[in-house]
């Protein structure tokens, strides 16, 4: 696989996280203006989970069909679908539907089938520590991204009243802007995946010598998604806005605070696995992150749960490259692209099994239970994680 077919998913992955940080801040305020509730928030959120596991399960199932280059053309597609749906109409019906089937992203994090097709190609085109650096500088164009979407969806949304999309806030506006660059994003894959057809990428349905300790370690990595599904970007501006009444400008500038303190941290991921290891690096600043999110929860006024969310931000995503290299340090190279897709399936599952429960929560209470709860299966998974794994830790 070639550096350049590599460099093209660091210019995609980037153009796809600002349209995710645009959603992210947008997809909340955009449900509120057309009658919906927090339950419906989290509804639609738990189907774009789900929908993104659904997806993942097409992908590891018919390998040789889907394979990663295309998965990236017919996810481009379908984003761009997401968009221009999201903009036309308010039917939940509809709204459900292009959320299970395109790769709208509501979280920090992204759990879609772009993912595994992004990290296969990478770790074809590197080895052991440039892999390891290569894949930082996937999560840190991604934070980036967000954090400039983020920040940008109140002027989009501003733009949007001015031109015509003021029923919805303007937030309409910004679901078509994401929409568009969906349709930029495949002009980018197209040719990426021209130059490397006849490239074999080995894309196996089954694991092979690793299937056991893939399996454990992919059950732990699901109790840590399970928490995160209750700290989704979607209902940390449903939180904030029903505690402490924020606008859609106020919550897209957290919402960009947090990714610009994910891309910090993603610079030194590489530095602290070198030092340290792949598993001391997960947990030990993990931990800290869940820990603070937990403090957010009970932040006495919004200018303590901003500072809780942002130093949060700076090390939560620390453990993100270090993982990824972690599971592909275990498996044989014949096996990467099943190990991504067998990995990152039940975490899509376990993500979306909570965000349901964290909206119905936020239409009972404004206290942050879900932050609370979310925060506590995050620690459990660290302390798994160390117990369980410590003594395959690899310093790369």
């Amino acid at each position: 696989m070639s550096l350049a077919a590599s460099k093209s998913m660091l210019v995609t992955r980037a153009i796809r996280a600002l349209g995710d940080g645009i959603m992210s801040a947008s997809l909340t305020p955009l449900l509120l203006s057309r009658g919906f509730n927090g339950r419906t928030v989290g509804l639609v959120t738990t189907a774009t989970l789900l929908g993104s596991a659904t997806n993942l399960v097409l992908v590891s199932r018919f390998p040789r069909v889907l394979r990663p280059q295309r998965v990236l053309v017919v996810m481009s597609v379908l984003m761009a679908a997401t968009g221009l749906t999201f903009a036309a109409t308010g039917a939940l019906g509809a709204l459900l539907a292009i959320s299970i089937i395109g790769p709208l992203n509501p979280s920090s994090g992204d759990v879609s089938p772009f993912l595994p097709a992004e990290q296969t190609i990478v770790s074809a085109a590197e080895e052991g520590t440039a892999r390891t650096r290569a894949l930082a500088r996937l999560a840190l164009v991604a934070s980036a991204g967000a954090s400039a979407g983020a920040f940008l969806a109140g002027s989009i949304a501003h733009v949007g009243r001015r031109i015509g999309f003021a029923a919805t806030n303007g937030t309409a506006f910004s679901a078509l802007v994401y929409g568009a660059l969906g349709f930029i994003v495949l002009a980018v894959y197209v040719p990426t995946m021209r130059r490397t057809r006849s490239t074999s990428i080995t894309n196996p349905s089954r694991l092979g010598p690793s299937r056991s300790i893939i399996r454990r370690l992919t059950a732990v990595f699901a109790l840590d998604s399970a928490g995160g599904g209750m700290v989704v970007n979607t209902l940390i501006a449903l939180w904030l806005q029903r505690r402490f009444d924020f606008t859609l400008g106020k919550i897209g500038a957290v919402l960009g605070l947090m990714s610009l303190c994910s891309a910090a941290s993603a610079l030194l991921a590489p530095r602290l696995s070198a030092r340290f290891g792949l598993v001391e690096t997960m947990a030990l600043t993990h931990a800290p992150a869940n820990v603070l999110v937990i403090a957010a929860a009970f932040a006495p006024n919004p200018q303590v749960a901003v500072v809780c969310l942002g130093v949060r931000a700076l090390v939560s995503q620390l453990d993100v490259p270090p993982r990824v290299a972690f599971v592909m340090s275990l498996v044989e190279p014949e096996e990467r692209s099943a190990a991504a897709a067998f990995t990152n399936l039940p975490r899509s599952i376990a993500t979306a099994s909570t965000p349901l429960l964290g909206g119905w929560l936020l239409t009972k209470s404004t206290f942050g239970w879900p932050l609370v709860i979310g925060g506590a299966m995050k620690l459990a998974y660290d302390a798994l994680l160390w117990i369980k794994f410590r003594r395959y830790s690899q310093r790369l």
